[in-house]
């Protein structure tokens, strides 16, 4: 089973921006304890900010093999219609993920446009929104 953790924009600085609201742990650290928790699983890792290129990943991941995404679009979350239809487009199982409880934080956090097309949405649990998403993938898609 090949999983393509993809994390939009700002996350690069997850583990130093606003640790209190979304954790001391890097990125990397969140990638390699998936690895280590997922042993079964080939992950491919993908960060940017630029909104075009994560809608260029989402549509190239079915030729890449891949079964499944974890998406944390970080603000694109909230307003990227572009990206809401590329998720949309694809036959794959997507999974958004928030490191925060974005209920509880602004208004403007509060809606997920690509929630809506996303296969399942998990909030609030730190990097643990990871883990639970990789583990909804691995059942939903039973390879």
């Amino acid at each position: 089973m090949k999983i393509l953790v993809i994390n939009g924009p700002n996350l690069n600085l997850t583990g130093m921006r606003e640790p209190q609201i979304y954790g001391s742990n890097t990125l990397k650290d969140i990638n390699f304890e998936m690895t280590e928790r997922f042993p079964t699983v080939k992950f491919e890792f993908f960060q940017s900010n630029n909104e075009g290129e994560l809608i260029d990943k989402v549509q190239a991941a079915e030729r890449e093999g891949v079964s499944g995404i974890v998406l944390n679009a970080g603000a694109l979350s909230h307003y990227s219609y572009a990206l809401r239809d590329a998720i949309a487009a694809v036959k794959i199982p997507v999974a958004e993920v928030h490191l925060s409880q974005v209920y509880s934080r602004e208004e403007f956090r509060r809606k997920s446009v690509i929630g809506e097309v996303c296969k399942g949405t998990v909030t609030g649990f730190g990097k643990f929104s990871y883990y639970a998403a990789v583990y909804a993938l691995m059942n939903l898609v039973g390879e």
